[in-house]
């Protein structure tokens, strides 16, 4: 087993694009297993765009990182030494082992739960579709937009980690489902693959006008990945009663002042809502959405992409694609194969 641990440290809190300059790449020694722990040795980290949040200098819904602490991130690993009754050596696990080769763990990480994954799965799944961006699909559309038949529901970051799957959600559930997307391989894998209705190409249509298009009488559900213009554009658009599922806003997270919204008043005409939701408030209820996930997935019913990078040694660069537009589905970076020889 190798010697050294390489890392990727926060040195830097960002003000605008994150990019190779906030972090520090560091050599350390493998650590150490003590009494009760097992050691970690990572295979694929998960880049989600709530890494950036966790690098301000504020709290949000977890603490925030501090200067110089190894970079955070959701990550599937094999247990290589273990000194605890719970995790054996050869043991596929997913926590919060963050961007480095090895992580020492006791297997009650506050921030990312560890847990063993089950066999015969695809290694990167639990990353993915049914990772925390699928979680977050199943429950923002069942939950809190409350999707159901004849619905008109609009996804903003539809080709997304989490808006691809949650669009398909609403699909399923019998709406009629309008993504909007940068691209124009983007908006037809939508449409061609995930079996969306419609998909507006942000970059190159009218967003206001092909809204108008595609629900003339109004938006019921607005699935919000983006914030931004595109969700006040959405706002003026809404049919009475709409329901809007607050779960990200990418499109301020690089930047120091928010976009003013012009429309919200329009909440109050339409009786609508405006909800936000962080995944950690349904991790009880993850067995629940991982087997009707794995349901529509093994009857080809739910499509998913990875997007796998390869390569420690580019962590950041892989960070930045999900802010510029390049990823497609869910960003991956696979760090290491599993290892064949194991220390016991």
């Amino acid at each position: 087993m190798p010697q050294v641990n390489r890392q990727w440290l926060m040195t830097a809190r960002p003000e605008g694009l994150v990019s190779k300059e906030h972090f520090t790449f560091k050599e350390s020694p493998v650590p150490g297993v003590e009494a009760g722990q097992f050691l970690v040795r990572n295979l694929y980290l998960s880049f989600d765009p709530t890494l950036r949040v966790w690098m301000r200098e504020q709290d949000s819904y977890v603490p925030s990182m501090k200067i110089g602490d190894v970079m955070r991130c959701t990550s599937v690993g094999q247990v290589v030494q273990s000194r605890n009754d719970d995790y054996h050596v050869g043991d596929f696990v997913l926590g919060g082992f963050g961007w480095q080769d090895f992580c020492v763990s006791d297997g009650h990480d506050a921030i990312v739960p560890t847990r063993k994954l089950p066999a015969n799965i695809p290694l990167t799944l639990p990353l993915s579709a049914l990772g925390i961006t699928g979680l977050t699909a199943y429950f923002g559309m069942t939950d809190v937009g409350g999707v159901g038949e004849g619905d008109i529901v609009v996804v903003s970051g539809a080709a997304g980690a989490t808006g691809s799957v949650a669009g398909q959600v609403a699909r399923l559930k019998g709406a009629t489902v309008i993504g909007i997307a940068g691209g124009e391989e983007k908006c037809r894998w939508l449409v061609e693959q995930a079996k969306f209705d419609h998909a507006i190409d942000y970059k190159s249509d009218n967003v206001y006008q092909k809204l108008k298009e595609y629900c003339p009488d109004g938006i019921d559900c607005f699935f919000d990945n983006v914030g931004g213009e595109v969700l006040d554009i959405v706002l003026g658009q809404l049919a009475i009663n709409a329901r809007v599922v607050l779960c990200g806003a990418i499109s301020d997270y690089n930047s120091q002042d928010g976009y003013g919204l012009q429309n919200y008043s329009n909440l109050i005409v339409q009786r609508a809502t405006m909800r936000g939701f962080i995944i950690l408030d349904y991790l009880h209820r993850a067995d629940e959405a991982a087997a009707q996930l794995v349901q529509w997935i093994s009857q080809g019913d739910l499509v998913y992409q990875e997007d796998i990078q390869h390569g420690l040694e580019n962590a950041p660069d892989v960070f930045q694609r999900i802010f510029t537009g390049k990823n497609r589905g869910k960003q991956l970076l696979k760090v290491a194969e599993p290892p064949i020889n194991i220390d016991k």
